[in-house]
């Protein structure tokens, strides 16, 4: 709305001044101006609604991301405690297994000198056995010729005596005699010897002889069987020839 100019001067030299506002117009004006100011205030408010819908919204999509946020970052911490529990766990475990590694390999470096002092001591019992066993040969070498020599020796005294030795129990020796009777050469004179005391003992005699205590007396002092066996011939054959 335009405003007009008013002549003053013409309007007061009229018989009834009177000034033409133009109400109606300015209240269309007016009510075209508060339809205005109203929408803008509707869609001001509407507006204003909307971005507080809006930031409602993001106050709520932020508040549940927080939350969210929240929520990851205590299961977080809860499996870092659980993590840090595990790890605790495998360092107590690897600390015992690293004792027990040690310990192993302590008692595996004693084992190996304990073998290596073991395996000194087999060489060494080797060499001796080696010797030992050079020495039996050698013993038994002399034996074996001591033997065969008093096998000769043997066999022609018993050759010599026409006797006959042999072990009959432990430590007990039947001497049997031929041709000592010359006119019976078949009968057998014997006697056992009993070696198995600190002194010589004859058990039986066949026949019987007298001075057999003389002979035993001879044989513990002098200790020699052979020489005994050749007295207890003699002394067969002197029983079948008394003296009268």
């Amino acid at each position: 709305m335009r405003h007009s100019h008013v002549d003053l001067a013409s309007v007061l030299a009229e018989p009834t001044p009177q000034i033409d506002l133009k109400l109606s117009a300015y209240e269309i004006s007016t009510g075209n101006f508060l339809k205005a100011v109203t929408h803008y205030t509707n869609r001001a408010i509407a507006e204003i609604t909307k971005h507080r819908n809006a930031q409602e919204a993001d106050k709520r999509r932020l508040a549940e991301r927080i939350q969210a946020v929240e929520a990851e970052t205590n299961q977080c911490k809860l499996r870092e405690i659980e993590l840090l529990a595990v790890l605790s766990k495998e360092q107590e475990e690897r600390r015992d297994s690293e004792q027990s590694v040690s310990a192993l390999k302590h008692k595996l470096t004693s084992i190996r000198e304990r073998c290596a002092a073991i395996d000194a001591e087999i060489e060494q019992y080797r060499a001796i056995t080696s010797n030992l066993r050079r020495e039996r040969q050698r013993e038994e070498n002399i034996l074996c010729n001591h033997a065969a020599e008093v096998t000769a020796e043997f066999a022609a005294y018993q050759s010599c005596l026409c006797c006959h030795i042999e072990g009959i129990e432990a430590d007990q020796l039947l001497i049997r005699f031929s041709h000592v009777d010359e006119a019976n050469p078949g009968r057998e004179f014997s006697f056992v010897l009993d070696v198995s005391a600190p002194s010589y003992n004859v058990i039986t005699t066949t026949p019987p002889l007298s001075n057999l205590p003389i002979l035993l007396n001879d044989l513990k002092e002098t200790g020699n069987i052979y020489r005994f066996i050749k007295l207890m011939r003699m002394a067969f054959s002197e029983s079948l020839h008394p003296p009268s």
